[in-house]
């Protein structure tokens, strides 16, 4: 069995057992470095919106971070969107997830930035069926703040995870409100969703 293979294997244990995993040094080194590098030479950010609908906008009191959306472009990022789309047929073919799309952005958080307690999938807009975070920085301190915090649908707090490097973070996104606690160093991330389109 080749590596992707066991991760995903573990990711789907992590989901049915408790909606959730966290992996660390999920990926090569070689493919989070390459990922970091890109993600900070890039001057193409622009500021994330929220939305709990089809209409997003502005709003740097909930959320501050920037994005930047990833298409591929014959860099690592091709390896890591393929590592995705291996995954989510493997979800589809464990679970029957009907997954048709994935999407994913880079995401910058300066010092103090955060982004404020929310669920990624809403009622009227349920196409985010799971979701996942891989971390970049090579070298993260537990004091560097933004952490993950995820929490159950009754508000209790099930895991707070540190945003280091090759860490990866799966869940379904309608089941776990979860936050950024403020930053206190410039951190990068990859945000994605694996969609139902039909739902």
């Amino acid at each position: 069995m080749d590596m992707n293979s066991l991760i995903y294997e573990k990711v789907l244990v992590g989901l049915i057992e408790n909606g959730y995993i966290v992996l660390k040094e999920a990926l090569s080194k070689e493919m989070q470095n390459s990922l970091y590098k890109i993600a900070v030479n890039t001057n193409m950010y622009k500021q994330a919106g929220i939305s709990s609908s089809n209409e997003k906008h502005i709003d740097n009191s909930k959320r501050r971070d920037k994005i930047l959306w990833l298409d591929k472009d014959g860099s690592s990022v091709d390896e890591y969107l393929d590592f995705c789309e291996g995954l989510s047929g493997y979800l589809n073919r464990e679970l029957y997830l009907g997954l048709n799309s994935y999407e994913a952005h880079f995401a910058c958080y300066e010092e103090g930035d955060f982004y404020e307690k929310h669920l990624d999938s809403f009622s009227k807009n349920n196409t985010r069926i799971v979701t996942t975070v891989f971390y970049l920085n090579p070298e993260y301190k537990d004091s560097d703040g933004g952490n993950l915090v995820m929490y159950d649908k009754k508000a209790n707090k099930l895991l707070s995870v540190a945003p280091k490097g090759g860490t990866l973070v799966v869940f379904l996104s309608d089941k776990f409100p979860h936050e950024v606690l403020p930053t206190y160093k410039k951190r990068y991330s990859i945000a994605g969703w694996f969609r139902s389109d039909v739902r």
